[in-house]
């Protein structure tokens, strides 16, 4: 009996030794698209992680900010090119990004003068954007390491990060639980989606902030990009960027994207709006149908044909085009990045809702659930 027990064991440890490099090469597999970026002030190691898919779409993605790094797509030829502004090293995005690729909360956006009303009771933000509270604040969620939930496997493109933001961070009230996942599909579409839970009353507005620019990163200014945006009217703002409440016409403005127009051509024009924003810095509602992904945007870039149409469950959208740029940025390949170089396009609820009741609203309470869905869809013509 006992010479059957030590045969039966001997048996068992030939098979495992026999499964030691099976299941050291599955774990090989598993952790091929992730790579040690660098590590913050504190020591804390950041990593990189790679999605791809089968059209020739491959975005790679920190878990530092959820930023993403770089986004490639091949052009009407076939030639591939990272078309988002970005750094080669992580120093760079923690001293001085102004949100390059970046996941931005708990609120997107600016907020005047860091301060709102909710059940009575105001709270006051950190400012960080002169008077005004921008993108989440002086540390915001595009400055901390999320934690990755389910990463990338060799046969998926999925990467799903989750940062839990307590009570009173960076003003804010309640402990908000935020995950976030990036999916590609084989549509060569980039998919965000959100999801937020509360345990007190608070606004949310999520968003992400890659600055595009399809003919290539630090290939030139964007103004020759045509975009087409799904808005009657925009969001007018005053001299410190904030919204003053109403929602004007586009109609006989600069702001009229209804048709695919080049962003150059009226971005100068003597116009107090554009003053106020030194080019585009706006938001437009959306001209929504219903509840799911719709068309927001298009853009296309003439020399390398590559389109880019952007869907979302979001009222607003955030034109920017890059006039803060100038030059002293050195992106990938040490290449700088100069005045409207890159675009952004923020899916999001209004600016400075929480002092705006007609505009949508963006109070979440603990018996509700905050989901928000955007795609990039990436098209050749």
């Amino acid at each position: 009996m006992n010479i059957g027990k030590k045969r039966v064991t001997a048996i068992m440890a030939v098979f495992s030794l026999a499964a030691l490099p099976v299941i050291a090469a599955r774990e090989q597999r598993m952790r091929t698209n992730r790579v040690l970026f660098g590590k913050t002030d504190a020591g804390e190691p950041v990593y990189l992680y790679k999605l791809t898919n089968k059209g020739g779409l491959e975005a790679r993605i920190l878990d530092y900010g959820g930023i993403v790094v770089s986004l490639t797509i091949p052009d009407r030829n076939g030639r591939k090119a990272d078309v988002v502004l970005g750094f080669d090293r992580l120093a760079e995005y923690i001293a001085d990004n102004p949100y390059f690729g970046a996941l931005i909360g708990r609120y997107g956006n600016r907020i005047a003068a860091g301060k709102f009303k909710l059940a009575d009771r105001e709270y006051v933000l950190a400012c960080n954007n002169g008077p005004n509270h921008l993108h989440g604040g002086i540390r915001g969620f595009d400055k901390v390491i999320w934690k990755v939930v389910e990463e990338p496997l060799s046969d998926r493109s999925r990467l799903v990060l989750e940062h839990v933001s307590p009570d009173g961070d960076e003003g804010y009230p309640g402990t908000l639980t935020v995950r976030v996942t990036y999916s590609l599909t084989g549509g060569n579409e980039l998919r965000i989606g959100y999801w937020a839970k509360t345990d007190r009353p608070t606004v949310v507005n999520l968003t992400h902030h890659s600055y595009f620019n399809l003919a290539g990163a630090g290939s030139g200014d964007i103004l020759g990009h045509e975009l087409m945006i799904a808005a009657d009217r925009y969001t007018p703002v005053d001299a410190g960027l904030i919204p003053t409440g109403e929602l004007r016409p586009v109609t006989d403005t600069p702001f009229d994207f209804r048709r695919s127009t080049p962003i150059g051509s009226r971005i100068g024009a003597d116009d107090e709006q554009i003053r106020f924003g030194g080019g585009y810095d706006h938001n437009f509602a959306l001209n929504r149908k219903g509840t799911g992904l719709e068309l927001a945007a298009r853009v296309y870039e003439p020399t390398s044909g590559r389109l880019m149409e952007v869907w979302t469950t979001e009222p607003g959208l955030q034109f920017y085009s890059g006039n803060f740029l100038d030059g002293h940025h050195l992106g990938k390949a040490a290449k700088p990045y100069g005045h409207r170089h890159g675009f952004c396009l923020e899916t999001q609820h209004f600016p400075d809702s929480p002092n705006h009741p007609d505009f949508p609203s963006t109070v979440l309470r603990p018996e509700g659930v905050y989901t928000s869905s955007t795609m990039y869809r990436f098209l050749k013509k």
